[in-house]
């Protein structure tokens, strides 16, 4: 997927997270956490401006944990400032987890367990520069985070 695509993808995963958080009454907290998922979304595919192969170790889960954890730190080290490390944690890891599911619907698919295991995965679906897969995919994730919210404020 492109920029759009993982966007959508971020805000559709962590909806459920948000939605949760603004039911126990900690709207800021929810608000934070999407803007955190929104931030990360794309962050795996840094790799297109490193000296490492595209959908290779940015595209891992040993990468989606290592970030989860370093929000996790970022956030006890900035004591709470941000919100709780826990939901940062959980919001980079949500997101990130996106980006892998997404770019799996791709022919290119991805390695999540490399270097341990070759294994690839690919759903096959849609090429990930497919313009309408990638408006479908913000579009359904944004009305569902927005929707998330609105009904429970209602």
């Amino acid at each position: 997927m492109y920029r759009w695509g993982h966007l959508g993808a971020a805000l559709l995963a962590y909806a459920p997270v948000g939605a949760t958080l603004t039911a126990r009454d900690d709207p800021t907290l929810a608000a934070v956490g999407f803007a955190v998922a929104i931030a990360t979304a794309t962050l795996p595919d840094a790799d297109e401006r490193l000296p490492i192969d595209h959908r290779g170790p940015t595209h891992t889960v040993w990468f989606l944990l290592a970030c989860s954890a370093v929000a996790v730190g970022v956030g006890v080290a900035v004591g709470g400032v941000f919100g709780s490390p826990v939901v940062l944690g959980a919001a980079v890891g949500v997101s990130l987890a996106s980006h892998l599911l997404a770019d799996s619907v791709t022919p290119m698919g991805i390695r999540p367990f490399a270097p341990l295991s070759g294994w690839h995965h690919s759903f096959d679906l849609t090429p990930a520069a497919n313009p309408r897969a990638n408006v479908a995919l913000l579009s359904a994730g944004s009305a569902v985070a927005l929707l998330s919210q609105a009904l429970i404020v209602l």
